[in-house]
């Protein structure tokens, strides 16, 4: 018989994530942003620089982003500039803005692609109808990091959705505009999100003269 999941762990037994940094991962630097578009241009990966353009501008979780549809992002044959998904989460709609370097890569890819508005913006390898799943794009995320000499074990695809909403906040301030951005329902999910403290707080205090 085998053993469940509340039976005592043996002694000398390893974690599952033993070796593994368990956490919130790393948002990625606007710098490292750049390097992994070049990265993708340099080697043609057409598809790929599209996926990351669209993670980084919708703020998407994971499973959003594997299954936006090609009538999510195109309207009149043009590549929206404002777009809108209903996450699976939390069933609520979110509106995202693409821009032109996105919308750039995305009409690359989707004039090469091919398709009907009800496809899949990303389609599988293994059945064209169906998208692209979490766990690949997980592994993609994993080779674009390592491929500018990042950790793959702090950063993941969180790192792409945390991304433009942590440069948002840094540069504003705004944690209303930010929760808004990310489809959360309440605001403390968006400091426990962005990894707001007491620090972030004294220092836009610190910039605040009455």
């Amino acid at each position: 018989m085998g053993t469940s999941q509340y039976d005592p762990r043996p002694s000398g037994s390893r974690a599952w994530n033993s070796g593994w940094k368990v956490g919130a991962k790393r948002a990625l630097k606007p710098k490292q942003v750049w390097e992994i578009r070049f990265f993708l241009d340099q080697n043609r990966r057409i598809r790929d620089r599209a996926l990351f353009d669209l993670a980084i501008d919708s703020k998407l979780r994971g499973c959003d982003v594997v299954k936006v549809r090609i009538g999510d992002l195109v309207a009149s044959g043009q590549i929206r500039s404002r777009a809108i998904v209903v996450q699976s989460k939390t069933g609520k709609p979110v509106q995202f803005e693409l821009m032109s370097d996105a919308r750039a890569s995305l009409l690359a890819w989707l004039e090469r692609r091919g398709g009907t508005l009800a496809d899949y913006a990303f389609p599988s390898r293994l059945d064209y109808k169906d998208h692209l799943s979490a766990r690949q794009y997980a592994r993609l995320v994993q080779e674009w990091v390592m491929s500018i000499g990042l950790r793959r074990e702090e950063y993941g695809t969180h790192s792409l959705r945390r991304t433009k909403a942590s440069i948002i906040y840094k540069a504003t301030g705004n944690l209303r505009a930010v929760q808004i951005l990310l489809g959360h329902s309440k605001i403390e999910n968006t400091v426990r999100y962005l990894g707001v403290d007491v620090e972030d707080a004294l220092a836009l205090a610190e910039n605040t003269e009455i």
